[in-house]
């Protein structure tokens, strides 16, 4: 499994940083490999349906995410998953002084006969968290 973590901290209120976090249709604003993001049904609570464009490696692949776990302010978690590969991202929150914590995992288990070259992604997994981090950061600022 690949593991990546990272927190950023903004200056912004807890709810407004998790209202826009939460509608993981915003997805395509700040994670740099999210082509597209759309929701297929539910009203953003658990159980809902998305689905999701990515593009990794130079290639484009269709995940269906759905959300797991729902805690207003506090924990919001998706599963994703297609014929390769398991995703569980796990966004926490966290009030500090002055704004938000804001703390993204994303675990990456891979299926089948792509486990075997899973080792040589660790890499491209390390900058795909770093432009996320990014990509959070500057999108969180603006809200």
């Amino acid at each position: 499994m690949i593991t990546i973590e990272r927190a950023v901290t903004v200056d912004r209120p807890v709810d407004t940083v998790f209202r826009y976090l939460s509608d993981f249709e915003t997805a395509v604003e700040w994670d740099p490999g999210t082509v597209s993001m759309a929701r297929l049904e539910g009203d953003g609570g658990p159980g809902t349906r998305y689905r999701n464009v990515s593009s990794f490696n130079g290639r484009e692949t269709e995940l269906e995410y759905v959300v797991q776990q729902l805690e207003p302010g506090r924990v919001f978690q998706v599963r994703g998953s297609n014929k390769t590969v398991v995703a569980l991202d796990t966004m926490t929150f966290r009030q500090v002084e002055g704004g938000t914590e804001v703390t993204y995992r994303a675990e990456f288990q891979f299926k089948g006969v792509a486990r075997l070259v899973e080792p040589l992604f660790k890499g491209q997994f390390t900058k795909l968290g770093d432009e996320a981090e990014q990509g959070l950061k500057e999108n969180l600022g603006k809200l």
